[in-house]
């Protein structure tokens, strides 16, 4: 594909991406902070389960790559108080995702076969404190994806110790597409990947009305993902992993139905 090619699929992509997302990440921030102002954007934040991946490495950090290969991705997140719409300086945000081949930092059992054990390592994840007006950032690798889940970023917003949101936020799946089926680092999976956002339990349940999908943009050397999180000040309830065996994800039928917006037909 050539760079002229490619950047016009990008545009398209990225025209796109706008249709899912409500006026507020329609409007979505720019490396220098400015934030739409929309009321829309002062509706809390939906929470969400925090997954079984989770731990505090105790790294306040912007940069949370460690090197791991991917494209470069710079996540921007604004913690607001829902309602009143005003910014929480100083809230600590943890963020957490999985490398380009699905695998998660922390824990065993990784990879598609279950058998890579990451015990001990910190990649992708870090803690950031929100600036005076609520934005905090940090540098790291458009995520992949692994068996059962759509692509997504796990994030939890502290206020005074206590936990008041824990979420995840999704990306666009025409981008997710491109990036997977073109990028070496993504590409060469021995499984098809099967859950995308219209058929993922956590996105359609906990997030029907995409209020945490991110607005992503193209930067010069990197991708800019933007997300305002509306939060309440008192302690939010842990939102639990559902026991036993998750019932499988809808089939698709019509993939591209699935992955660009606006498309009057059904994917299922």
């Amino acid at each position: 594909m050539t760079d002229a090619t490619r950047r016009g699929f990008l545009g398209l992509v990225s025209a796109g991406a706008t249709t899912l997302l409500p006026a507020r990440q329609a409007l979505a921030a720019t490396d220098q902070g400015a934030v739409s102002t929309t009321d829309d954007a002062c509706i809390l934040t939906p929470q969400s389960e925090s997954g079984p991946y989770y731990l505090d490495p105790k790294l306040v950090r912007a940069d949370i790559a460690e090197g791991r290969p991917g494209v470069p991705l710079r996540l921007r997140l604004r913690v607001i108080e829902g309602g009143a719409c005003t910014p929480i300086p100083g809230a600590r945000i943890d963020v957490w995702h999985c490398d380009a081949r699905g695998l998660y930092s922390g824990f065993p059992g990784q990879s598609d076969n279950h058998k890579i054990d990451q015990s001990g390592k910190t990649f992708l994840r870090g803690t950031q404190m929100a600036d005076a007006a609520g934005w905090a950032g940090f540098d790291t690798i458009y995520p992949g994806w692994y068996a059962g889940r759509a692509t997504h970023i796990h994030f939890r917003v502290f206020l005074d110790e206590a936990t008041v949101l824990t979420g995840q936020t999704f990306f666009p799946e025409a981008l997710n597409e491109f990036i997977y089926g073109n990028v070496p680092d993504y590409t060469g999976r021995p499984k098809p990947r099967l859950v995308i956002n219209v058929n993922d339990r956590v996105a359609t349940e906990a997030d029907p009305d995409h209020r945490a999908y991110c607005a992503v943009k193209e930067a010069r050397d990197h991708y800019l993902a933007t997300l305002t999180l509306a939060v309440s000040r008192k302690p939010a309830a842990a939102v639990e992993m559902p026991a036993g065996r998750l019932p499988p994800a809808p089939w698709i039928k019509d993939r591209l139905a699935a992955l660009v917006p606006g498309l009057k037909r059904s994917p299922f």
